[in-house]
């Protein structure tokens, strides 16, 4: 597998999600910004990502993601990574995974 298209693994550490996508999010604030609705088909089309892939991202909690579909979103919507993916710990008063 190519560095660009190494997985990221959403499932979960010790039975809890520990990503989370901001997918909904981010479109919900694209649409404020420009006044318009973003539909799931526009992005596809933008960024190369098949909408069942956007799909999942939007309603499977724990769906695998490739770094070059999250560069490809990060592009997109003209954010970070931070803004995308969020951190859920399994503890809130541990976040760190080990």
């Amino acid at each position: 597998m190519s560095r660009g298209d190494a997985k990221i693994s959403l499932a979960s550490y010790r039975g809890h999600e520990v990503l989370r996508f901001k997918l909904k999010e981010l479109i919900a604030e694209k649409e404020f910004q420009e006044q318009r609705r973003v539909s799931i088909g526009e992005i596809a089309e933008a960024t190369g990502i098949a909408r069942s892939t956007l799909s999942r991202l939007l309603n499977e909690p724990g769906w695998n993601a490739r770094t070059r579909q999250l560069d490809k979103l990060c592009a997109y919507f003209d954010c970070r990574i931070e803004d995308l993916v969020e951190y859920v710990p399994d503890n809130p008063e541990d976040p760190s995974p080990s």
